[in-house]
């Protein structure tokens, strides 16, 4: 049987998780706010999947190809399918880059109230304090404490002052956040 008739499940479930990569929200107005750090890491990222990744994936499907029948070749058919998520990763990355406006926090300094790249911390309900560090949507570590500048939490603190008390609305009810200390690394 041909394989234009044949239906490639792997690809169109390929294309699937491309598009729903795609749809991951730039942010009002089409932009895609990051730190310098984070867009080092995004460029870093790409460059290690089309210099390293991609040409040793290469080489074993190549490789895997040459031995004969394809079909029963686990090497040949896991590289062919790690290269699609290669390749969908690389697509990714070089969108996210291109809509990328870098924004130095360092700049910032000085300033009083909370924009992009501002760590502030906060009491939550009079109760219990925590810090958080406003990135962009490619940045976000909860575990490190990095928000996205879209995020509920981000999004009650941005432009408040030292001492502002302002509200989130959670699923839960509202939250009031205290403004305890602004610092811009």
């Amino acid at each position: 049987m041909s394989k234009a008739f044949v239906k490639d499940e792997a690809a169109d479930e390929a294309d699937e998780i491309d598009a729903a990569a795609q749809a991951l929200p730039p942010a009002a107005g089409g932009r895609n706010y990051v730190t310098r750090a984070g867009y080092e890491r995004l460029r870093t990222e790409l460059l290690g999947l089309i210099e390293v990744e991609r040409p040793e994936v290469v080489r074993v499907v190549s490789w895997a190809a040459s031995n004969g029948d394809r079909s029963e070749n686990g090497d040949y058919i896991y590289g062919k399918k790690r290269l699609r998520e290669i390749d969908r990763r690389i697509r990714f990355l070089t969108r996210r880059i291109d809509l990328a406006e870098v924004v130095d926090p360092a700049l910032q300094q000085g300033c009083d109230r909370v924009f992009f790249g501002a760590t502030v911390t906060y009491l939550r309900n009079g109760e219990r304090e925590e810090t958080v560090r406003i990135v962009g949507i490619d940045e976000v570590d909860p575990a490190r404490g990095c928000v996205s500048w879209i995020s509920p939490v981000a999004r009650a603190l941005l432009k408040a002052r030292e001492g502002d008390v302002v509200t989130l609305r959670t699923p839960a009810g509202a939250d009031e956040l205290e403004v305890l200390a602004i610092s811009y690394a």
